[in-house]
């Protein structure tokens, strides 16, 4: 596992493989990172879906409101609600869309992310300006490769924990 610099700003997700670090770039994303650090407080991640996962593109999970796996799971239904909270307006930057940073999902407005993201499996620079980018992989990015593909998977893989690296 990743050296964990900034505790306050780093979050672990749990997966069936193993840790994944993540840095949150708070400082360029605010909102966002705050969003995040908020819902894993909550306990909102943990058993949460991946929905929407694409071989060379990206995995997508994050849909607290229909995606968890031992609550309230709607498989068909994964992938098209967020959190109870505010839709988060685009905090866009000069950040690329490179392997391993973590975007926000989002629906057709710029201005409509909530609770989902997606980490990159590869560099997907046509994304640029288009999704705030919030945070990138320290270290995990083999366990995020073995995230099983589908739209969503028949069996998907889910996020077992989300913690702030602070709160453990």
């Amino acid at each position: 596992m990743a050296e964990i610099k900034d505790p306050e700003n780093t979050i672990i997700i749990t997966l069936k493989d193993g840790p994944v670090v993540i840095e949150l770039l708070a400082a360029v994303a605010p909102k966002h990172s705050e969003r995040m650090k908020h819902l894993a407080r909550a306990g909102a991640y943990d058993n949460v879906v991946f929905h929407r996962v694409i071989d060379g593109f990206m995995a997508q999970t994050g849909d607290v409101e229909n995606g968890n796996a031992e609550n309230n799971f709607n498989l068909r239904r994964a992938g098209t609600g967020g959190s109870e909270h505010p839709d988060l307006p685009a905090e866009f930057s000069k950040l690329p869309h490179d392997r391993g940073t973590i975007g926000a999902a989002r629906s057709t407005g710029p201005n409509s992310a909530n609770s989902q993201f997606f980490i990159n499996f590869k560099d997907n620079h046509f994304l640029n300006n288009q999704y705030t980018v919030y945070g990138r992989v320290l270290s995990g990015m083999e366990f995020v490769d073995r995230i099983t593909r589908g739209e969503p998977a028949p069996n998907p893989d889910r996020m077992l924990s989300v913690k702030v690296a602070a709160d453990v």
